[in-house]
C-alpha cells in the first residue's frame, strides 16, 4: 500500500510541477517580449536622436560618441529576434540601418579638390603630459611633420621633448605648457606668429599661430582641446566647439588640430564642419579609427582626436599613430594646399 501511494504521490507531485511550468511559460514568454521592446525602443530612440541631431546633456552628448557601436548593437539584435519576436527585429533592423547611414560614409575615401600647392603635414598628439618623448620626435623626423600641436603639455613634458631632439627638428614654437590637461603647445618647422586675437578659448590653453609655406601660402593653426562633454561642463564643451574659428575668412588656410573631446556623430562637430572644413581622417576613409583609450588591455573605442582641414585643402594621407606613455594615438595628416 505504501509502494503504491508513494507513487501515486510521486505522479501527483510531478504533475503539479508540470502545470507549474506551463502556467510559467507565458510569463516567461512576456518578459522576454518586455525586454525585446525595451530594448529595440531605446536603439530606435538612439537613431533618431543621432539622425536629427537631438542629443541634449551630458549622457546623450556621450552616447552620440558610441555611435559605430551602437550601429552594432542593433544589427546583433535583429538577428537575435528574428525568430521569436519579428516585428521587434523589424525595428530593430531599421535602427541599424539608419545608424549605420550615419557612420559608414567615414570608411569612403572622398573625391579631393585641385591642388598643387605647397605641402603641410601636421601632427596631433594629447600628451597626457607623460607620453614618451622619444617616440613623438621619431615621428617627427620620420614623417618630416610641419606643424606639430601637443595637447595635455606639462612644462616637464615640453623639457623632455626638447632634450629628445624637438628644439631641432622643431625649433619655433607657441607654448602655452601647464600642469596637468590644461597645457597645449604648438611647434613649427618654420617661424610662427601668435594670433591671441582669433578666437576666446574655452576650456583648457588653445593656442593659436600663423605660418608662411614655401611660396607664400599662409596657414593658422589652432591646437584645440575642449573640456570633455561630462555632467556640468557638457555646456561649456558646446560652447567651446561654436567659439572655434570658421575656415575661409581670411585670405590664410586655416587647420584645427586636437582634442576635440567630440566626434562626427556629434552635432556640435558637424556643425563645425559646416563651417569651412572637414575631417582629414574621413576624407581619407579612416573616419571610424578609434583614438581613445590606448592602454591595454582596453582598445581605443571612440575618434576623439581629429586634424579639421579647410576644405579648398586635399587629404593625401592620414595615419593614426601609437604613442608609448599617453592615452591617446596621435593623428597625423598630409595636406596639400590649393
Amino acid at each position: 500500500m505504501r509502494g503504491r501511494d508513494g507513487g501515486v504521490s510521486a505522479t501527483v507531485g510531478a504533475g503539479r510541477k508540470t502545470r507549474t511550468e506551463r502556467a510559467e511559460r507565458p510569463k516567461r514568454r512576456r518578459r522576454r517580449r518586455w525586454l525585446s521592446w525595451t530594448v529595440v525602443t531605446l536603439l530606435a530612440f538612439w537613431a533618431l536622436i543621432r539622425a536629427g541631431g537631438l542629443e541634449t546633456g551630458s549622457f546623450l552628448t556621450q552616447l552620440m560618441t558610441v555611435t559605430p557601436h551602437g550601429a552594432v548593437l542593433a544589427a546583433l539584435t535583429a538577428l537575435l529576434l528574428a525568430r521569436r519576436n519579428r516585428p521587434a527585429a523589424l525595428v530593430a533592423a531599421t535602427a541599424c540601418v539608419v545608424l549605420a547611414a550615419c557612420v559608414a560614409p567615414r570608411l569612403t575615401a572622398e573625391e579631393q579638390p585641385a591642388a598643387s600647392g605647397a605641402l603641410l603635414r601636421v601632427l596631433t598628439v594629447n600628451l597626457f603630459s607623460r607620453a614618451d618623448a622619444a617616440t613623438v620626435v621619431d615621428l617627427v623626423r620620420r614623417e618630416a611633420v610641419d606643424v606639430f600641436t601637443a595637447l595635455e603639455l606639462s612644462p616637464e613634458e615640453a623639457e623632455r621633448l626638447d632634450a629628445a631632439g624637438l628644439a631641432e627638428l622643431l625649433p619655433y614654437r607657441v607654448l602655452q605648457e601647464a600642469p596637468g590637461a590644461i597645457g597645449s603647445g604648438i611647434y613649427a618647422r618654420r617661424p610662427l606668429t601668435e594670433l591671441p586675437d582669433l578666437f576666446t578659448p574655452i576650456g583648457h590653453n588653445m593656442p593659436a599661430a600663423a605660418l608662411t609655406l614655401p611660396g607664400g601660402a599662409a596657414v593658422e593653426i589652432v591646437a584645440v582641446h575642449p573640456d570633455p562633454p561630462l555632467g556640468r561642463k557638457e555646456a561649456g564643451w558646446n560652447t567651446a566647439l561654436s567659439a572655434l574659428p570658421p575656415a575661409g575668412t581670411t585670405g590664410a588656410m586655416r587647420v584645427l588640430a586636437g582634442d576635440f573631446n567630440a566626434s562626427i556623430d556629434h552635432r556640435a562637430f558637424r556643425e563645425l564642419l559646416e563651417r569651412g572644413y572637414v575631417d582629414a581622417a574621413a576624407q581619407v576613409g579612416k573616419g571610424l579609427t578609434a583614438t581613445w583609450p590606448n592602454y591595454r588591455p582596453v582598445p581605443p573605442i571612440i575618434a576623439i582626436d581629429h586634424v579639421l582641414a579647410d576644405e579648398r585643402m586635399a587629404v593625401r594621407r592620414v595615419e593614426v599613430v601609437d604613442v608609448p606613455g599617453t592615452d591617446h594615438r596621435g593623428v597625423l595628416a598630409e595636406l596639400r594646399l590649393p
